[in-house]
């Protein structure tokens, strides 16, 4: 296993990128700029894209080289990246919550013990422990 890999998984890196663009009119409830997340996992083989809607989730490998600058690329579409460090979560049952594209980036990079609800709390969460690439205003940190 090479350094930072999580054990197994051959993920090293993982983005989770927030949009305030919706189709839903319910999402509009919640907070401009974070209606919605999704994840998206790097390792030296490149970048996949786990994207929860409410219709499905869409998987897919990204055309880009591993070293391109993904979280650069979303900023520059109006999106806010924070950066995260997948996780081999522990091995025990997660408690009964709605499955919410919150609560799938949460299990895809391995957030246990985060109560988060919504893409606006699940920000807040990432950015108190540093990874934040962005503001909540947008601006660079």
């Amino acid at each position: 296993m090479s350094g930072g890999e999580v054990a197994g998984s051959g993920w090293t890196r993982a983005l989770v990128v927030f949009s305030g663009r919706t189709d839903l009119v319910w999402l509009r409830l919640l907070r401009p700029g974070f209606r919605h997340c999704f994840a998206v996992l790097g390792s030296a083989g490149g970048w996949i894209c786990v994207n929860p809607m409410a219709h499905g989730t869409e998987i897919s490998v990204l055309p880009v080289a591993p070293d391109f600058d993904l979280a650069g690329w979303y900023r520059s579409q109006g999106l806010i990246c924070v950066s995260a460090t997948p996780r081999r979560p522990p091995r025990r049952a997660i408690g009964w919550r709605p499955y919410t594209c919150v609560e799938e980036v949460k299990r895809v990079i391995g957030l246990s013990g985060c109560a988060a609800l919504t893409p606006w709390q699940l920000y807040l969460s990432l950015s108190k422990n540093g990874k934040s690439s962005l503001t909540p205003g947008g601006k660079s940190a």
